[in-house]
């Protein structure tokens, strides 16, 4: 079994924040595939389900950021879990907004969520780094994580969060670079053709259970058209992880 943490601060104050970014990529696997309600334990919300041949519980702490690794941690020991088994999705402001990358083990960066989870298992579990940028003073970092992502950061974020959750399965069954691969190509097609804007999709709180929906598969909501335009924030990302998908991290 693999546990799937995403990382972030409980609550509707918090819900569009950057530094949410692991709750809302959760949230779109969850939707992808076929996973129980989300219920309370482990200081936590958590789900359970199957992702292609992997059976997964998903973990969402609610223990606020700084202290995830109480969550992650007594998840991990009651079902026995290696560290292998623990894949940490998160947000990373060493990376530029809209990069992705995945690795296993490394340091903290300054990220609180890591440090609290390797203070209570070690750093050799696996992360999905889901780039949101940096400010320009690092006196400002605490504020920008904690505000609510712009209007045209959901240009690259909204198609980035329906990459990860549609090829996750690659993740679990093959390796991190088939999973990376396989998320440039499926954003390839937006960088053709005009972006298209799924309905906003209501902020998530505690313990909610699937949306009354029947359409569950991510990217097929109702969409809006926006203009083309091969300079925008999608086609950039996609430049850029092309120019640097030989970077070793």
């Amino acid at each position: 079994m693999k546990l799937i943490v995403g990382l972030g601060n409980p609550g509707g104050k918090y819900a569009h924040n950057r530094h949410n970014v692991g709750f809302m990529a959760v949230d779109e696997i969850f939707d992808a595939y076929d996973f129980s309600p989300w219920r309370k334990r482990f200081c936590g919300e958590i789900c359970e389900g199957r992702i292609g041949r992997t059976k997964c519980l998903m973990l969402k702490p609610s223990t606020y950021m700084n202290e995830s690794g109480r969550s992650v941690g007594e998840a991990a020991r009651f079902y026995k879990l290696d560290l292998d088994d623990v894949i940490v999705l998160y947000d990373e402001i060493d990376l530029v907004a809209g990069k992705l990358k995945a690795k296993k083990g490394g340091g903290n960066a300054g990220h609180n969520g890591l440090r609290s989870i390797s203070s209570h298992l070690g750093n050799d579990y696996h992360r999905v780094r889901i780039g949101v940028g940096r400010p320009a003073q690092k006196s400002q970092v605490s504020n920008y994580v904690l505000r609510d992502f712009s209007k045209s950061d959901h240009q690259w974020l909204e198609p980035l969060l329906d990459a990860i959750a549609r090829k996750f399965e690659t993740l679990l069954e093959r390796s991190s670079g088939d999973f990376l691969n396989q998320v440039v190509e499926h954003l390839a097609p937006f960088d053709e053709k005009p972006l298209k804007k799924r309905e906003d999709k209501p902020a998530r709180d505690n313990a909610n259970n699937k949306n009354t929906d029947t359409n569950n598969t991510p990217g097929k909501s109702s969409q809006k058209s926006s203009q083309s335009d091969d300079r925008g924030p999608l086609a950039d990302m996609l430049k850029l992880w092309k120019k640097t998908d030989t970077d070793k991290e």
